[in-house]
C-alpha cells in the first residue's frame, strides 16, 4: 500500500469536540469508527496504548528498534515512526490508521492507540494480543498536552493555560478524562495477563531497566550490547534530533509554537502550576483517584 503523503493534508480549521461513547472526541478519531471497532487483531500484534502525551512515541520507537532495528536499517532512516507504528483510530482524509495497520509488512505489527480501555476493538482481547500501556503523572501529562494542543492543528483550540487546566481537571479533553484512562487500563491489567503497564517516570529514571522489562514481557532474547545501543538511541535528545521520530514531517503541527518533543522531563509541571492551581488539582485528584490502587510519582 502506498501511504498518502502527509504534506498533502489540508486543514481548514481546528475541530470541535463532541461527546462520543461517553468521552470527548473529535471527528478525526471517530470518522472511521466502524472499521476501528471491527479491526481484526492478530495474536502476535503489539498494541501500544497511552493517554495522549504520555510517552507513546518513545515506547513505539523502543519496540520498533527491539524488533526491526538490527535487520532493517533503511527503515530507521527513511520511514517516519507514524508509518511504522500506525495510529489505529486516526482518520486524516486519506490516511486511515486501520488501513495502514492492515497493510503493515512487519510481523509483529506494532500499532498505537489512545483509546480508553472500554473502546479498544474486541479482537485484541479475543486474540490475546500483547499490550504495552504507558501511564504518566497527571500534572506533567496536563502540561505536555497543553503545549501539544497549542501546536497541533488537528486538536481543538486549547485557550490559555488556566483555561486548559480547568478542562483537564474536568476530564474534557480529547480521549476523555486522564483519571479514567489510567485507572481503567490499570484495572484491566488485573484480569488480562498479556498487558504490561509501564510508567513514564520509570522510563526517564532508568531507560535501560525498562527496556529489559519490555524484553522479558515480550520474550525477546536481546543481547546486553544491543539493549545498551537501543537505550542510547532512544534518549530524549537523540529522538528530538531524529526527523523520523520528532514529527517534523507532519504539516499540521506548528513547530514555531512548540516542538512535538518539548522537554521529556519529570516535574516540569512546577514551571506551570500556581500554588492555588496545585492545591485545587490535588483536591480533585484525591476525589477522582480514590477507588484505584495505581500510584504515580510527580518527581523523581
Amino acid at each position: 500500500m502506498e501511504i498518502p503523503d502527509m504534506s498533502s493534508l489540508k486543514l481548514h480549521s481546528r475541530p470541535e469536540m463532541f461527546d462520543f461513547e461517553g468521552i470527548s472526541m473529535t471527528h478525526f478519531f471517530t470518522d472511521n469508527w466502524e472499521k476501528v471497532k471491527n479491526f481484526q487483531a492478530r495474536p502476535d500484534d503489539i498494541l501500544i496504548a497511552t493517554y495522549p502525551k504520555a510517552g507513546t512515541t518513545w515506547v513505539s520507537y523502543i519496540l520498533d528498534l527491539l524488533y526491526f532495528g538490527k535487520d532493517d536499517l533503511e527503515r530507521q532512516t527513511s520511514k517516519p515512526i507514524y508509518e511504522r507504528v500506525p495510529f489505529l483510530e486516526s482518520c486524516f482524509q486519506d490516511l486511515k490508521g486501520t488501513e495502514m495497520a492492515d497493510h503493515l509488512p512487519t510481523s509483529p505489527r506494532l500499532i498505537k492507540t489512545h483509546l480508553p480501555v472500554q473502546l479498544v476493538p474486541k479482537s485484541f482481547w479475543e486474540q490475546n494480543s500483547r499490550i504495552v500501556y504507558v501511564g504518566r503523572n497527571a500534572k506533567d501529562n496536563a502540561v505536555s498536552y497543553f503545549h501539544f494542543d497549542r501546536m497541533n492543528k488537528v486538536q481543538p483550540e486549547p485557550g490559555d493555560w488556566n483555561n486548559f487546566l480547568e478542562k483537564f481537571m474536568k476530564g474534557k479533553n480529547v480521549f476523555g478524562p486522564w483519571y479514567d484512562h489510567v485507572s481503567g487500563w490499570w484495572e484491566k491489567k488485573q484480569t488480562y495477563s498479556n498487558l504490561l503497564y509501564l510508567f513514564y517516570e520509570d522510563l526517564v529514571e532508568d531507560t535501560g531497566r525498562e527496556v529489559e522489562r519490555l524484553c522479558s514481557f515480550l520474550g525477546l532474547s536481546t543481547s546486553g550490547e544491543e539493549r545498551e545501543k537501543i537505550t542510547k538511541g532512544v534518549q530524549f535528545d537523540a529522538m528530538k534530533q531524529n526527523n523520523m521520530t520528532n514529527y517534523v514531517t507532519v504539516p499540521f503541527m506548528d513547530f514555531k509554537i512548540s516542538p512535538f518533543m518539548r522537554k521529556g522531563k519529570v516535574g516540569d509541571w512546577k514551571c506551570h502550576f500556581t500554588v492555588a492551581q496545585n492545591e485545587e488539582f490535588d483536591e480533585i485528584y484525591k476525589q477522582k483517584m480514590k477507588n484505584t490502587t495505581v500510584k504515580f510519582r510527580t518527581e523523581i
